[in-house]
């Protein structure tokens, strides 16, 4: 064991000073960088700067200190500088926005206790300077109140023009002695994947709400109770309840769609009706209150496959089923019968309804068509004469 003597204490301690002050000295200077810099950074700190500016000729201001951070906040009243994609949106919602609508309805739902009011709230297009507002059949579907309210907060009538639940479309009317502020509608066969898509509507009742985002995908089918809604866009612009009926606009404050529905859940996936076929559907609504569409008169009874047509020996492995026929319709007076499976249309192939009733529309009033049905394991041919789709029947 090496004994020390008794001097060396002294001489350490007299060593120690300077490294001790050393110590401090860097304790400080690294206590500093951390509450300034690294703290900021990785607790999400920012530092607060003043709104008045360091005057250059202060001395006491370094360069560095003098020079504005990028986030600083302009002062009260200075010019707010925006990118241009901002620009873009900013100028389309002043442009759009005064034609978008809300819209609030009340309807009487049946129950086991009797009659009971229903209140209901969507959006609308004002389509034409007069009053003529574009919006969903959903909306109104069963409404008996309509109350319709402007961007700057006056509530008028609204009364129903006509509706096509197949589409999910439409119109109603307001008056007012005032121009309305009409918006545009746009070319939604010119779409692009990728392009700015801007939805403005009434979510929740919050009215003229601006979500964006983009044109997701084009042609899109969804099935809705009862329905399947063809040849959507599909856009990422938030679409909320409330929404519907609304307007998705493109860049150029043009309507690209009439929004109308959401995946529940999903993040991001909304659908709208393009403006094509918004604007062929409200001039034939405006002008005789419903779509004129071709009628074949069948119900939905199901669809065929390989597995139920070897278990129940259907005679087909595809075909949709005839569930009913109206007696007075074309398929009636054609000899379509009930239980009937249809297996081709003008000799094409028939797998699903949706395909069926899309063909049906796609044809004329007027026109004959040849069904191929199977019935008792038999095939046969009719021959169906299409007529004009009665009101009752839309």
């Amino acid at each position: 064991m090496v004994m020390e003597s008794p001097s060396a204490p002294a001489k350490r301690r007299g060593a120690g000073y300077p490294a001790a002050a050393l110590a401090v000295i860097l304790v400080f200077v690294v206590g500093t960088l951390l509450g300034g810099i690294v703290l900021p950074q990785y607790l999400n700190i920012r530092p607060v700067f003043s709104a008045q500016p360091v005057s250059p000729a202060s001395p006491a201001a370094p360069t560095a200190a003098r020079a504005q951070p990028p986030f600083a906040q302009p002062a009260p009243g200075a010019t707010v500088h925006v990118v241009p994609e901002e620009s873009v949106v900013i100028n389309v919602v002043k442009q759009v926005r005064p034609s978008v609508v809300n819209i609030d309805t009340e309807s009487q739902v049946q129950t086991a206790f009797g009659l009971f009011p229903q209140q209901g709230a969507g959006s609308g297009v004002i389509v034409r300077p007069d009053g003529y507002i574009l919006t969903n059949n959903h909306v109104v579907q069963g409404a008996t109140t309509i109350k319709v309210t402007l961007t700057g907060g006056k509530v008028l009538s609204g009364r129903l023009i006509g509706r096509d639940p197949l589409a999910d479309l439409a119109v109603i009317k307001v008056d007012s002695k005032e121009s309305l502020p009409a918006a545009r509608l746009g070319d939604s066969r010119s779409l692009q994947v990728g392009q700015l898509a801007i939805a403005i509507g009434n979510p929740f009742g919050l009215g003229s709400t601006v979500t964006t985002g983009v044109v997701s995908a084009l042609n899109r089918n969804i099935e809705l109770p009862n329905l399947v809604v063809e040849n959507l866009i599909q856009t990422s612009a938030a679409i909320n309840p409330g929404n519907s009926g609304g307007a998705l606009v493109d860049s150029s404050g043009s309507v690209i769609g009439i929004n109308t529905a959401i995946i529940p859940n999903a993040q991001g996936i909304g659908f709208a009706i393009p403006s094509d076929v918004a604007r062929e559907e409200m001039d034939q609504l405006i002008a005789h209150g419903r779509v004129i569409r071709p009628w074949l008169g069948v119900d939905y009874g199901g669809e065929v496959d390989p597995q139920a047509a070897k278990a129940y020996g259907l005679g087909t492995d595809h075909g949709v089923v005839v569930r009913q026929v109206e007696p007075s319709a074309p398929a009636g007076r054609a000899g379509v019968q009930a239980g009937d499976i249809i297996t081709a249309l003008n000799g094409d192939r028939i797998d699903d309804w949706n395909t069926f009733v899309h063909d049906i529309v796609n044809k004329k009033i007027g026109e004959t068509i040849r069904l191929t049905v199977v019935r008792d394991g038999k095939p046969r041919t009719l021959s169906v004469t299409l007529t004009e789709r009665p009101a009752e029947s839309r």
